[in-house]
């Protein structure tokens, strides 16, 4: 067979079953492969960044999934380094695969001939030109057992034209992935880890990303409830634990976090993180989040540990393997009564969960965004899957919205590039197809690669997708207040064709109708529950996209601090009674 016909067989091998991508001549001979072979399904996304995206979507949504984007050569690999990113920094494994010009002419400025393999290496954990056909089998072998080891992490392979259409000999029938490699906690570790936690009094338990990736957010809960120690979830760890769940205490930090989150961190003692980064929009200002505080930190990246601050005790484990053992020797204690009683600090973590919130119930018109997310609470129930990037939207969605499964909060977390939502989205419905997914941009970040919504249109992947619009570059304005300027973040203009959107701008309306979607604008905030139950419908009579835009007043300035967690500036008036936040998940205010 060619040697892109092996690569094909082993991506099937290895489970793919979808794949995200454009074709180009010099990767070609790999869709030829692909064509003759059968056996995977492509989505032919609009932007090769969308595919990378989408791409990233798909795995992040099931256990086990790894997404695969595929270009030509030149700008196609350049164009996916953003999505490789991406992944990157969210410990996400994704496979790009780019089409290369041929060996003989890689040095000699050929036609779209680009190094890719130096410009992907610092951002994957491997990036590879392959030179020899034979060896084409090795490195998609090594590819899958990198993505899956250790730290997961996206890797590319660039492939020659002439390597792809080179006939060499490979037996698929004898094919086997490489074992998986993961650091595993001893047994002795975990008892002095729990030995920290129970010489505490106010112990938090900080469940990270880490704990989604390792499919482990049961055993969480699971170890939770054992000790009943409360548990903050990061922001890529949102879902680990039920928002409504007795022991979930609320996210912390300077941006996505709730009052009663960081209240409850301030007034911990002991804090044991699992696959978390310590990333600095969730700690702050180091000094004031690990001051009076002992730190436990379990990482599979044994160079994590220490990175941001010094633990007093440090694990090098996959948080799966951790917390198996947790479990373990929490209920050989609890079974020899050998565990605190951590029940009344449990209960005052909740009574700060249940009365320090923050007001979305606003009748506004033009609407304040946090009536948005709170109707989206309503609207979209328990089981729905959240996709967002970056922005005001994100910030104060994270801060309102709430999460009860794992994977069911989708987020590009430490890289936040605009534009990422639509295809990311895209392929997390494509790895989903039967659930809810809805996603969530301000106006900028849904511009900014707005044509994928044509491959939702194309391929019939429904999804409800709001979008809040300001006309503003709403997280760059509000950052500007501190050099007292509100420069180059309008997006505001009269539109000529649109004079319908009251000098808005664009028309996402008519350009997402355009793209062979459905849309509906929303002005006031009665018509918000009515618009999200009609694109429910929508979506599903239609199998396409269906935008949802919901036009808000222009500024906003959004709870957040600057550097400390226990500075956080709230700019709109706080829920003083019970009708202010109604669809908190807890609340006894009068």
């Amino acid at each position: 067979m060619t040697a892109a016909q092996a690569a094909v067989e082993i991506l099937k091998a290895e489970g793919v079953t979808n794949v995200f991508g454009l074709p180009g001549a010099a990767i070609n001979p790999f869709y030829a492969a692909m064509r003759s072979n059968g056996g995977l399904h492509h989505t032919l996304a609009r932007h090769v960044e969308g595919a990378s995206h989408m791409a990233e979507g798909y795995t992040r949504a099931k256990p086990g999934n790894i997404g695969v984007c595929i270009g030509t050569s030149g700008p196609a690999g350049t164009d996916m380094i953003t999505g490789l990113y991406s992944a990157a920094a969210d410990s996400i494994p994704i496979l790009c695969i780019t089409g290369q010009a041929p060996v003989a002419k890689l040095h000699k400025e050929d036609f779209q001939a680009v190094d890719i393999t130096s410009i992907a290496k610092p951002l994957t954990k491997m990036a590879i030109t392959v030179l020899e056909p034979a060896q084409v089998p090795g490195a998609f072998q090594q590819a899958f057992h990198l993505m899956r080891s250790g730290r997961p992490g996206p890797v590319l392979i660039d492939l020659p034209i002439a390597v792809q259409l080179a006939e060499i000999e490979f037996d698929i029938e004898t094919y086997q992935p490489l074992p998986v490699y993961k650091p595993v906690a001893t047994r002795a570790q975990i008892e002095k880890a729990l030995d920290l936690l129970q010489a505490a009094e106010k112990p938090l338990i900080v469940s990270g990303g880490g704990v989604i990736n390792a499919d482990a957010a049961d055993l969480l809960v699971e170890f939770a409830e054992l000790t009943g120690v409360p548990v903050v979830p990061t922001l890529m760890g949102w879902g680990s634990i039920p928002d409504d769940h007795p022991l979930a205490a609320g996210m912390v930090g300077l941006q996505t976090s709730h009052r009663y989150g960081n209240a409850t961190m301030l007034a911990s003692d002991f804090v044991l993180g699992i696959g978390n980064r310590w990333a600095n929009r969730h700690t702050g200002n180091t000094d004031v989040y690990t001051r009076g505080r002992t730190f436990v930190h379990v990482d599979i990246e044994p160079t994590q540990i220490g990175r941001v601050f010094a633990p007093d005790y440090g694990i090098a484990s996959d948080a799966k393997a951790a917390l198996e053992l947790f479990v373990e020797v929490a209920r050989e204690r609890k079974t020899a009564q050998q565990l605190k009683d951590y029940s009344s600090w449990a209960a005052s973590c909740q009574e700060r969960k249940a009365t320090l919130l923050r007001k979305t119930h606003f009748d506004n018109i033009p609407i304040k965004p946090q009536r948005v997310y709170e109707e989206m609470n309503a609207a979209f129930g328990r089981d729905v899957r959240y996709v967002t990037t970056i922005g005001l939207s994100q910030i104060q969605a994270a801060q309102v919205l709430h999460v009860y499964h794992p994977r069911h909060w989708i987020n590009a977390g430490q890289a936040g590039p605009l534009g990422w939502t639509v295809p990311a989205a895209l392929g997390v419905a494509t790895a989903v197809p039967d659930e809810t997914v809805v996603a969530l941009s301000g106006d900028y970040d849904f511009q900014f690669m707005i044509e994928e919504l044509a491959v939702g249109a194309q391929f019939q992947i429904p999804y409800v997708h709001v979008v809040v619009n300001n006309a503003y570059l709403g997280l760059i304005r509000q950052a500007q207040r501190a050099f007292d300027m509100d420069y180059c973040v309008q997006l505001s203009f009269d539109n000529v064709n649109a004079p319908e959107v009251g000098g808005y701008g664009v028309d996402h309306v008519k350009v997402a109708e355009g793209l062979g979607c459905k849309a509906i604008r929303v002005v006031d905030p009665g018509e918000i529950a009515p618009s999200l139950e009609q694109a429910k419908k929508l979506a599903q009579e239609f199998r396409v996209p269906v935008i949802v835009e919901v036009i808000l007043e222009r500024i906003t300035n959004v709870s957040m601090a600057a550097a400390e967690i226990d500075k956080v500036n709230e700019f709109e008036e706080l829920a003083a009674t019970a009708a202010d936040a109604p669809t908190a998940v807890l609340n006894s205010l009068p």
